[in-house]
C-alpha cells in the first residue's frame, strides 16, 4: 500500500527545484505568449493567463502521474494525434500574435488568454509535457509515490510561477517602451517567429516517425 508520507529528501528536492526553475524560466510557447501578452495588454490583464498556466501544469502532473501516461504507452498514436493537434493550435496562435501586433496595450477588441484557455493549452504544449513527464520520471520516487507526486507538483508550482511572471513583467516593460503601434507590431512579429521556432523539436519528432 502506498504511504501518504513523502520520501523526497533535501538531496532530491534541490535538483527537482533546479529542474523546475530551468524548465520554467527558459523560452518556450508559454513564455513567448506571456511576453507578447504583457507587451500588448499589460501585466494585470495577463494575470489570468499566468494562473491558468500554473494550474494547468499542476493538473497535468497529477493526472499523468495518476496513470494517464500509460494510455500513451498502450496507444502511441494517441500521443502522435495530440502532437498534431498541439502543433496546429500553436500555428494558429502564431498567426494570432502576429495579427494582434497592431493592438497597443490591448485597446482594441483583442483579448488576452483567459484562465481556462491557458490551462487547457498546457495539454497541447509540447514543453509542458516534457517538463511534467520529466519530473515524474526523474524526480518522483516510487516509494510513497502519491505523496511524492503531490510534493513534486507543489515544488513545480512554487518555483515555476515566479519564473513565468518574469516573462509577463518583461513584456509589460517592453510594451511601455514601444509607444507606437508600429514598434509593438514588429515586437509581436518577433514573438510570433519565436513561437514558430518552438515547434521545431516536435516537428522533427513527427517527421522522424
Amino acid at each position: 500500500m502506498d504511504t501518504l508520507v513523502p520520501t523526497l529528501t533535501a538531496a532530491t528536492l534541490v535538483p527537482l527545484a533546479m529542474f523546475s526553475f530551468v524548465s520554467s524560466i527558459t523560452p518556450g510557447p508559454n513564455n513567448v505568449m506571456l511576453t507578447a501578452s504583457g507587451a500588448t495588454f499589460g501585466f494585470r490583464r495577463t494575470l489570468p493567463h499566468l494562473l491558468g498556466i500554473s494550474s494547468g501544469c499542476s493538473l497535468m502532473m497529477l493526472l499523468v502521474g495518476a496513470g494517464l501516461g500509460s494510455a500513451f504507452s498502450t496507444w502511441p498514436w494517441l500521443y502522435t494525434l495530440l502532437q498534431v493537434v498541439g502543433g496546429s493550435y500553436l500555428l494558429w496562435l502564431t498567426w494570432k500574435i502576429a495579427n494582434a501586433a497592431g493592438v497597443q496595450r490591448g485597446e482594441s477588441g483583442a483579448r488576452p488568454f483567459s484562465f481556462w484557455q491557458a490551462a487547457a493549452f498546457q495539454w497541447v504544449n509540447p514543453k509542458a509535457w516534457l517538463m511534467t513527464v520529466g519530473i515524474i520520471a526523474a524526480y518522483t520516487p516510487q516509494d510513497g509515490f502519491v505523496a511524492n507526486l503531490l510534493l513534486s507538483t507543489t515544488v513545480l508550482a512554487l518555483v515555476g510561477f515566479p519564473c513565468i511572471c518574469f516573462w509577463a513583467l518583461f513584456g509589460s516593460a517592453v510594451g511601455r517602451v514601444l509607444r507606437t503601434p508600429q514598434a509593438l507590431r514588429w515586437f509581436n512579429y518577433d514573438m510570433a517567429f519565436l513561437l514558430l521556432l518552438s515547434l521545431y523539436p516536435m516537428a522533427k519528432e513527427l517527421l522522424g516517425h
